[in-house]
């Protein structure tokens, strides 16, 4: 169906109410349950995961600064919060359900959208709650010492390390351990209790966004006053802060190694905070994540993009703060061999668990059980969050006939995308069985970053395209925020490609697999409406 538009209307691809008035999918409208606190805290709770727990150590390795070490989570926040600011223009002016997918569709066409919702369904965010469930299956384990990724119920077998290139693939275990069971099991409740409307799965992620911010705002206040250790400041900002700066000159080097395996470059500082942006960026992802419930916030113009802004605001703060506590706590540089938290630092914090080791260094006794409760609290949160905005994606591509059909229909009384929550956890178990989500969430991050790209470039777009459209809210500090923001993102992506080719040639090809798909969905999509 073509559609004429004016300057003041925007065109939209959904599909067109058949005769009796449903859509041809025979869905209900979705019901708008979610107000500005609970949009928030589904910015918050998305983002907060096990992240910020456990990649300091590898910033910390690879600047080895603490001015740089700090500085990797300075340019995570800028790039976050422009993008949250300049997403916030395109919520306001199409606030439906599938929030990105439909900002990409609607800007560089449908091949681009759809792009984006099969990365996203094949990885971004069934990975990412495959890896947050096993997550939580392992911290439980802090509690319960049977279940752990060793205590296998059903091994299949072990794919061996497959070396292409500068990547390597495999290397990994198939079965059923009980971490990643107790991971297949959150995956299902956190379905099945997202099924019972999207008021119920927000208040789930009230309770527990609240308690994790607690919990973080716990750390942050402890690190800074009790917690903190002279030695470790001495370490880190000693000397008039000569400390502090050291090894952070613009003329100074820094080893990175290429690819699995691959030589030792030397490095500028530009070419190592781009390089470090692998954890940080990853640990702040999934901010996005309010845009797909759009067509269930409440006066959603006003609300998703001041969320946007509150959320990641918040999460930024925070995150900075906790990695500021973590080298007053602790010395920066260790020793991969000490026998004692100082010993080891924050670079050789035992299997990169620094908020653990903060923990133990700040309380002897019980540190370690208090961190585990905590991210315990975070996963749980995190994977509800991002179960919830998931499907609404899926329930969008459906719309536009390049998803299952049966995904486009919500249940005709709690009004949820029953089908695109069930399709969506089938394949994260898939993921949590295969043991290859931890090698699938590596290969994301360069996707997601060029899908944040051209989503932004897409706001310049409808600039140009639609200059008349009603617009809510204009982006912060357009042109040259979101121009900023294009530049540094493709910087990142340019060194990742040249120095982690590990990390992103894998998810360029899971993007590209997408193409023929979107294809066949096309045309399946074009003999269903022709018959």
């Amino acid at each position: 169906m073509t559609q004429v538009t004016t300057p003041h209307t925007i065109p939209s691809s959904q599909a067109a109410p058949s005769k009796n008035g449903s859509t041809p999918n025979g869905s209900t409208k979705m019901v708008q349950s979610l107000g500005l606190f609970s949009s928030t805290a589904l910015v918050i709770g998305s983002m907060i995961g096990s992240g910020i727990f456990l990649v300091d150590s590898d910033i910390a390795r690879v600047t080895n600064s603490p001015a740089l070490y700090l500085g990797a989570w300075v340019v995570t926040g800028l790039l976050t919060l422009i993008a949250a600011l300049s997403y916030g223009e395109l919520a306001a002016m199409m606030p439906r359900a599938g929030g990105q997918y439909v900002y990409l569709r609607e800007s560089l066409g449908p091949l681009w959208g759809f792009l984006y919702g099969w990365t996203l369904f094949v990885v971004i965010q069934t990975g990412t709650i495959a890896a947050v469930c096993v997550a939580f299956g392992k911290f439980l384990g802090v509690f319960f010492p049977s279940v752990s990724t060793t205590h296998w119920l059903w091994h299949i077998a072990h794919v061996p390390p497959i070396p292409i290139g500068p990547m390597v693939l495999g290397n990994m275990d198939i079965g059923v351990n009980t971490a990643n069971l107790t991971g297949i099991v959150i995956v299902f409740l956190l379905a099945f209790v997202n099924v019972f409307g999207v008021k119920l799965g927000a208040l789930i992620q009230n309770v527990f966004t609240s308690a994790k911010a607690l919990s973080l705002a716990a750390l942050v206040i402890l690190g800074l006053t009790i917690g903190r250790s002279a030695i470790a400041v001495e370490s880190n900002f000693g000397a008039n802060f000569s400390q502090f700066w050291a090894n952070a000159g613009w003329h100074t080097l820094h080893a990175v190694q290429v690819g699995v395996g691959g030589p030792i470059v030397m490095v500028n500082l530009f070419v190592v905070l781009a390089v470090v942006q692998v954890g940080s960026l990853f640990s702040s992802d999934a901010w996005n994540n309010i845009t797909f419930t759009a067509g269930e916030v409440k006066n959603p113009k006003r609300n998703i993009p001041l969320s946007l802004v509150l959320g990641t605001g918040f999460v930024i703060t925070v995150y900075i703060l906790a990695s500021l506590v973590y080298i007053v706590v602790l010395p920066m540089h260790g020793d991969p061999h000490g026998t004692t938290v100082l010993a080891r630092g924050v670079q050789y914090a035992t299997e990169d668990r620094v908020a653990t080791a903060a923990l133990d260094q700040i309380f002897s006794f019980g540190g370690a059980k208090l961190m585990a409760a905590a991210i315990l609290i975070s996963t749980f949160g995190c994977a509800n969050g991002l179960t919830l905005a998931g499907s609404r994606v899926y329930y969008a591509m459906s719309r536009d006939g390049l998803f299952f059909k049966s995904v486009g229909k919500l249940h005709p009384k709690y009004h949820t995308p029953v089908a695109g929550l069930v399709v969506q956890a089938i394949w994260t178990a898939v993921l949590c069985v295969s043991g290859s989500y931890g090698q699938l969430l590596d290969y994301i991050i360069f996707a997601v970053l060029v899908f944040y790209v051209l989503t932004i470039i897409g706001l310049f777009v409808l600039r140009f395209k639609w200059p008349a459209a009603p617009r809510p809210y204009r982006a912060f500090g357009y042109p040259v925020l979101p121009a900023l923001y294009i530049v540094m993102a493709s910087w990142i992506c340019i060194v990742l490609l040249r120095y982690k080719p590990q990390y992103t040639w894998p998810g360029l090809v899971l993007v590209l697999l997408g193409i023929p798909v979107y294809f066949l969905w096309s045309s399946r999509g074009a003999r269903v409406q022709e018959s």
